[in-house]
């Protein structure tokens, strides 16, 4: 079986990955009306956060031959972010490929669809999504398509997409709308944080008033 390649997008602007480093994902969802997201991923890596961009993967359910292609087109800071179908029956990726990954400077995978070899992927400290865990290999046959738009946990994914992840789960939005909504975002984390201030204050004044 083949590997349809197509040339990989332009990367996120490095301002912008700046500018977006340590946001909130739902902070993001927020301003884009909550509608954009992947729904039904969840972090397999420890405490990191994800940022980056979008190489996406579309390949046959329960086989990584697509992903061993795109490991040797990736660049440092690409995201890959795999439609896997879903399918929750055989691994796409473990701890073999991650370290692979690591090497070339991958920023993280967001998977849909399984992964194995967790505890070693924890210790690693590379981000890993992923939509579950099982401890049955991949098929290596076939086919697969690189840097064409795909669908992740329900979620439109484009080639050159900013990825943001966190313990909460991974957004992804073109450049344009991320350029677009940076201030919508900044308005919304002050809001929240005078928010929690204002409850953290209530709450000193009433343990001050019960003392």
């Amino acid at each position: 079986m083949t590997i349809r390649e197509y040339p990989p997008a332009p990367q996120v602007p490095v301002d912008l990955l700046r500018d977006y480093a340590g946001t909130a994902s739902s902070i993001i969802s927020d301003c884009l009306d909550r509608l954009p997201g992947a729904v039904g991923l969840m972090p397999y890596h420890a405490t990191e956060t994800i940022i980056g961009t979008a190489f996406t993967v579309r390949t046959r359910s329960g086989d990584n031959f697509a992903i061993h292609a795109a490991l040797n087109l990736v660049r440092p800071g690409d995201v890959m972010v795999v439609d896997g179908g879903g399918d929750i029956t055989q691994a796409l990726i473990g701890e073999i490929i991650v370290q692979k990954a690591m090497a070339v400077g991958l920023a993280g995978f967001v998977i849909d669809g399984a992964i194995r070899d967790v505890d070693s992927i924890r210790k690693l400290g590379l981000p890993v999504y992923a939509r579950a865990v099982t401890h049955r290999g991949p098929y290596k046959n076939g086919p697969g398509v690189l840097n064409q738009p795909i669908a992740v946990g329900g979620s439109v994914v484009m080639p050159g997409d900013l990825v943001v992840g966190d313990a909460d789960g991974i957004v992804t939005l073109p450049p344009e709308t991320a350029a677009e909504i940076l201030p919508a975002v900044r308005a919304k984390e002050e809001h929240e944080r005078q928010k929690i201030a204002e409850i953290r204050s209530t709450l000193t004044e009433i343990t001050r008033r019960a003392g």
